[in-house]
């Protein structure tokens, strides 16, 4: 009897010291902080889960299930079977779509108990943001042997609706092995619109099939001469579908009518005097424009966005807009009219940078040169100051890539700012959300673009998500160096 005692005792203890080094919920590093987050006693043992199900139909939620799964069998060395729903089944995670939940699209509640883990949202998107949580729960555990998950709770939802990344593949080409790279990593950190900058001065980047100089001429070079490329139509699908696996939608965008030098050295009728410029391949600005007396632009014009707009599901097309240097202010509009019809025609909606001489209902706004009286007169903004959100402006003086003419953007500098508080001019408009911008001008790999990227992205993706109380510089450092060594784990290249 005393040697059962003392067994019992042995055993108790173990247990007490296995629980005392696990974290509890809230001590989990997530990147974005949920809004709620209760913590209860106990722990699951995640080996003791053996199916995962849910009651939505959702094509795109049964996608991204699968990749969890390879997440979980990965990390637990234990098999995870997708079954069909049973509301009382055990040992299972449940993804529950309750419409008598009354909460916005991407909002979710999870909950750890014994031997179940429940999800429940309104929509599969708040499924996935939830599947999301529980992904970096899992990733981030501290227990080394058997995982172990915390009892508790989590309620959450986003601060802004659009929560996004531009990535510049005009200036130097990026692939589409590179872009599925990028958005793996923007859809761990609840980032869902990944904005593709398609054409510039220096290449154009999408087969436009009633245009085809525009890649075979257009898409050959890059930034300082080197060879460049483009998406057929048929990978730029492949990446959409890609992306919306991963619950993020992509935003096209044809920079007119500045930016278009690639177009008009590709099709000489494009130019007021019918020649065709040489190929660029620096990183000056400015200096081209689309000639507005000509029909042919604006058969140019609805050509491309009408080719673009079927191969695009989302709701909005980038149009750009920016610097028009040598653009007439009447000639700019009298284009510009004609491309948001063009995108209204194929019901999109357009987005324009915010200098320039006439804006659309949305409007991304990136610096203080900007003709207030104009673009007030939008309907709602994406914020993309470029002091704090552009990832290509360099960290400080000792950067190896990126640029500095709106300044160094250091870690702490790309957290801390408040899209509340970016522009006194533009209060009365509705914040539609954020975007980090990533220019490409410096960078031609994929491991020196995410020197400038990471880790300030997840930063950008925090200040999207979650409320401004709760973002506090010396907590998010803790959690981001946790992040940091994950992301080393997987070949991403960080400054920290």
């Amino acid at each position: 009897m005393k040697s059962f005692s003392k067994v019992f005792i042995i055993l108790v203890l173990m247990n007490s010291i296995v629980f005392s080094q696990n974290q509890l919920l809230e001590d989990i590093p997530f990147i974005p902080l949920p809004n709620q987050i209760n913590s209860l006693e106990g722990y699951l043992y995640a080996r003791n889960i053996e199916f995962i199900e849910t009651n939505s139909n959702s094509q795109r939620l049964s996608s991204a299930i699968k990749i969890f799964q390879s997440v979980w069998e990965n990390k637990i060395n234990s098999s995870l079977f997708e079954a069909s729903y049973n509301s009382k089944r055990d040992k299972v995670i449940k993804l529950v779509i309750d419409l008598d939940l009354e909460i916005q699209a991407d909002a979710y509640h999870l909950e750890i108990v014994k031997e179940e883990i429940l999800i429940r949202a309104h929509t599969s998107e708040g499924l996935y943001r939830g599947l999301t949580t529980l992904t970096q729960l899992i990733l981030f555990s501290s227990s080394k042997s058997d995982l172990i998950l915390p009892y508790g709770s989590i309620s959450d939802s986003s601060k802004y609706n659009y929560r996004g990344s531009m990535l510049d593949v005009a200036r130097h080409f990026f692939d589409v092995n590179d872009v599925k790279r990028y958005i793996d990593i923007m859809s761990l950190y609840k980032l869902n619109f990944l904005h593709l900058h398609l054409s510039d001065d220096q290449g154009w980047r999408i087969e436009i099939k009633k245009w085809p100089n525009l890649t075979s001429i257009g898409g050959q070079k890059e930034v300082g001469g080197t060879p460049g490329g483009f998406f057929t139509q048929k990978q730029y699908s492949e990446l959409i579908e890609y992306a919306a696996d991963r619950y993020i939608t992509i935003v096209p965008e044809i920079d007119i009518p500045g930016h278009t030098n690639a177009a008009l050295v590709s099709y000489p009728e494009l130019n007021c005097d019918g020649i065709s410029p040489p190929v660029f391949t620096g990183i000056d600005v400015g200096f081209s424009t689309l000639c507005a007396n000509k029909e042919v632009t604006y058969l140019f014009l609805k050509d491309v966005i009408e080719e673009i707009s079927l191969l695009t599901p989302g709701p909005y097309f980038h149009v750009g807009g920016d610097e028009s240097y040598v653009t007439s202010k009447e000639d700019f509009i009298q284009i510009i009219d004609s491309v948001f019809t063009y995108v209204e025609k194929n019901k999109k909606i357009a987005i324009t940078w915010g200098n320039n001489s006439k804006t659309g209902k949305i409007l991304q706004y990136w610096n203080d040169e900007s003709d207030y009286d104009i673009i007030s007169k939008s309907e709602s903004v994406i914020y993309s100051p470029a002091s704090h959100a552009y990832l290509d402006m360099k960290y400080d003086s000792l950067s190896v890539f990126g640029l500095s003419w709106a300044g160094y953007s250091s870690v702490k500098n790309a957290y801390n700012w408040d899209p509340q508080t970016v522009s006194e001019e533009l209060i009365n408009l509705e914040i539609l959300g954020i975007e980090a911008p990533i220019w490409t001008e410096t960078v031609s790999t994929f491991e020196e673009l995410s020197y400038l990227v990471f880790p300030r992205l997840l930063g950008h993706a925090e200040v999207g998500w979650t409320s401004m109380d709760k973002r506090i510089w010396k907590e998010y450092k803790p959690r981001l160096d946790q992040h940091v060594k994950y992301l080393n784990t997987l070949g991403i290249n960080t400054t920290k």
